[in-house]
């Protein structure tokens, strides 16, 4: 069953961006900064009364060489492609705009839900504006104040009215996608891997729209890989704006236990390369640099190479890096040992007992400063979680964690236990119960 998707559309400043953070909530991510990665929320798996939906907020488009009313259209043209059901947000204070025309021609011409949600209710000048709004020819429209919580739950439960609440059957199989930005190979290296196993393909309809999962078998085992080169269509309107072809890279994300980054050699490192491994972290999953093209490049050496993706990608130097062609399938062969070993470290559960000798021998060699005659105790760690790793300490006062002391507690981790190519989550909390 496909987890459905809803889109926020409307002109800037009508609220977007507020509504979007409101219905997401705290979702506090697993990694809250990487260094390097600005992240846009543009785009978060939620829930409303346990019905999971994908939340996209088409706000924040910067396209500097088009103008408003181009703007609009690829916006609302996005979230037809993508959304079940389409929340139209404007301005009740402003009244009807012409822009709100504009999206009004191209929802019409869809056959999503959609449904409108007049904003700054609060307003004394929003109640006289309401009836113009019918003017927009849509069944149903809801009055609300995202900042002073007005029409929140009747405007949910219209979202998700025809949402199913979701028992999903797990599928133990290995899941991973190749994802990266369009054009570095993504569709290559997935023909070149099916096809390297001389398997027949079995097409099984994934759990997201547009997504089609392949198997790949590989040494006897079966692997599930999530395909996110085919998801793009081939319009224009994906073509212009990079930053969308992240929401489908994301739901692919979401879905897998390994993220393979392919990253064209020919073009080198792009802040959007750096995008998407930064929400596979986020998400918690396990991280391959794939450099694509390896062929083609003449001029400096697989060392050379990985020392400019370790300068770039600092946040991640944990993941390993391949260098291969998916076109001539040169070096193709040396992708798939690194998977399984990620797919291993991912899932690798250390023993307390082992565990706690490992983090006392690192704190007696490196004794936090006491900080306004308070010094840092750690007293018991055991690991909480896997996929990814999760250690838990019990200390006198988690408010006495520098960022470079947890820096320092990971590393020495990561020296005494093999987690290449995942991260790995630290959680303080006080001993005495006090979370």
């Amino acid at each position: 069953m496909a987890i459905p998707t809803v889109a926020l559309v409307g002109r800037p400043n009508v609220g977007k961006s507020t509504l979007f953070n409101k219905i997401v909530g705290k979702q506090i991510s697993i990694i809250e900064d990487i260094p390097g990665v600005t992240r846009d929320r543009i785009y978060q798996e939620t829930s409303y009364n346990n019905k999971k939906f994908y939340l996209i907020d088409t706000g924040g488009i910067d396209i500097t060489k088009m103008d408003f009313n181009n703007e609009i259209k690829i916006q609302a043209e996005i979230a037809i492609k993508e959304a079940d059901v389409v929340v139209f947000i404007v301005d009740g204070k402003e009244g009807l705009t012409a822009n709100d025309l504009i999206v009004r021609d191209i929802l019409r011409k869809s056959d999503k839900k959609v449904i409108v949600a007049i904003n700054k209710f609060d307003v004394k000048e929003a109640k006289n504006n309401l009836y113009d709004f019918y003017e927009l020819g849509f069944e149903t429209y809801i009055p609300i104040s995202s900042i002073h919580n007005l029409g929140y739950v009747e405007l949910m439960d219209s979202i998700t009215m025809n949402f199913t609440e979701q028992e999903e059957t797990p599928d133990t199989r290995l899941k991973f996608s190749i994802i990266g930005r369009p054009n570095v190979g993504k569709s290559s290296l997935m023909n070149a891997l099916l096809n390297e196993e001389r398997v027949v393909v079995s097409n099984i309809a994934g759990t997201t729209r547009d997504s089609i999962d392949s198997v790949l078998k590989y040494h006897g085992e079966e692997y599930l890989l999530i395909d996110t080169a085919g998801m793009r269509k081939k319009g224009k309107v994906f073509e212009s704006i990079e930053k969308y072809s992240l929401i489908r890279s994301l739901k692919a994300i979401d879905r897998s236990d390994i993220c393979l980054v392919v990253i064209n050699a020919e073009e080198g490192i792009t802040e959007h390369d750096k995008h998407i491994a930064g929400y596979a972290i986020e998400r918690g999953k396990g991280l391959i640099f794939v450099v694509n093209k390896w062929d083609t490049i003449t001029d400096t050496t697989i060392a050379d190479f990985e020392k400019l993706m370790r300068a770039e990608f600092q946040f991640a130097t944990y993941a390993p890096i391949v260098f291969l062609s998916a076109l001539t399938k040169k070096r193709l062969h040396t992708l798939m040992p690194e998977v399984l070993k990620v797919a291993e470290n991912i899932s690798r559960e250390i023993k307390t007992s082992i565990l706690n000798d490992v983090i006392l021998d690192a704190y007696q060699l490196n004794i936090p400063p006491s900080y306004k005659g308070k010094r840092l105790k750690i007293y018991f760690t055991s690991q909480t979680g896997i996929k990814p790793p999760k250690f838990t300490f019990r200390v006198n006062n988690k408010g006495l964690i520098h960022f470079s002391y947890e820096r320092y507690l990971e590393n020495k981790i990561r020296e005494n236990f093999d987690f290449t190519g995942t991260p790995i989550i630290l959680q303080f909390k006080n001993r005495n119960g006090d979370e």
